[in-house]
């Protein structure tokens, strides 16, 4: 089997899930494919003593980073310890980093590898509370503040913490297989795997919440009906505004406009669905307001980079007890088949 040795930075105010999340998916790799020798996980400081990371808990490193081996995985955790970083452990990035085949960073981390020069000219992301203070400190980096994950050659950086264990499953797939990164998304009880362009934010956080309250409402009310009609001309009625005046608005207050937010609050409520309920696509599709599967399948595709079915292929949890999509109900009688003479109980379809 071959071996990628995994080596995690450790430095005081670390975000203890930075670390902890990608190391459970690669330990759990490393069983899932029959025992501990796929992902050696080494964790190393500066001077290999206790760190206390930013919740209070102390982990203890196997070794000093002058020690430890090049590997082949990189990570760079973040945290508040990311603010005014020790200038060795920069010295340290700048000279070793480049070595390992793979380097990663979850959350702040980026701003780690940013100050070691290492993201100039390159494409990544990291918490969305960073991505200005990246984008401004660091000009020289390509920063995308939507996605939870950016993959560029043998870098990759990903948003706050748990996109850490979404990007770890997707190296993992990619190492090991589909089956092994199921395995061990299942185990931790986590969808397998979160696309890496899905944005960080649900249209509600995304945007901000107006000020005045009849736009307030409205938001409220978008999000709870995206089937019906949300032109501006008709969002504008209901919030007794002219059109134009309703636009800039919104647009003031929630800094994007009526448009931006309908396509988000109806993607949202699709990918919901899709998730959640068996309903066929077109139920979807009219449910979430797309009227068609095409229009929704188009907006997919712009959004995600991946259709409707392909979505739910990947991350439809099967509801307990409810019917798979299309499937008779239980007791209901088989196409075809006779039809016993006894009533057919009445099994209502169990629905979230």
């Amino acid at each position: 089997m071959t071996k990628r040795p995994v080596l995690v930075v450790l430095f005081d105010d670390v975000q203890s899930l930075d670390v902890t999340g990608p190391v459970e998916v690669f330990a759990g790799a490393a069983r899932a494919a029959g025992g501990d020798s796929a992902y050696p996980i080494v964790t190393a400081s500066l001077d290999g003593g206790p760190v206390r990371t930013q919740s209070g808990l102390r982990l203890l490193p196997d070794t000093t980073l002058a020690a430890a081996e090049r590997p082949h995985t990189l990570l760079v955790p973040g945290g508040e310890g990311t603010r005014h970083p020790d200038p060795r452990l920069i010295d340290w990035l700048r000279a070793h980093a480049p070595g390992a085949e793979r380097l990663v960073s979850v959350c702040t981390g980026a701003l780690l590898l940013a100050e070691a020069g290492l993201l100039d000219g390159r494409r990544a992301t990291t918490h969305w509370a960073a991505c200005d203070h990246l984008a401004r400190c660091y000009p020289e980096v390509e920063v995308e503040a939507d996605p939870i994950f950016v993959r560029d050659g043998r870098l990759s950086t990903s948003a706050g913490v748990t996109a850490g264990i979404d990007l770890a499953l997707a190296l993992v797939e990619e190492d090991l297989g589909r089956d092994t990164a199921l395995t061990v998304a299942r185990h931790l009880v986590v969808f397998l795997r979160r696309p890496g362009n899905q944005a960080q934010f649900s249209a509600q956080l995304s945007a901000q919440t107006a000020q005045r309250e009849p736009l307030r409402d409205l938001q409220q009310w978008i999000t709870e009906h995206p089937e019906k009609d949300l032109s501006v001309e008709a969002l504008a009625a209901r919030a007794r505004l002219s059109p134009r005046h309703f636009a800039r608005a919104f647009q003031a207050e929630t800094g994007t406009t009526p448009g931006r937010y309908v396509d988000q609050v109806r993607l949202e409520h699709a990918r919901r669905l899709l998730e959640e309920t068996a309903d066929g696509v077109l139920e979807v599709s009219r449910a979430a307001g797309y009227g068609t599967p095409e229009a929704m399948r188009r907006a997919f595709v712009k959004a995600m980079g991946t259709a409707p079915a392909d979505y739910r292929r990947r991350f439809h949890a099967p509801v307990p007890n409810a019917p798979a999509p299309n499937a008779p109900l239980p007791n209901a009688p088989v196409p075809n088949a006779p039809v016993p003479n006894a009533p057919v109980p009445n099994v209502p379809r169990t629905t979230r």
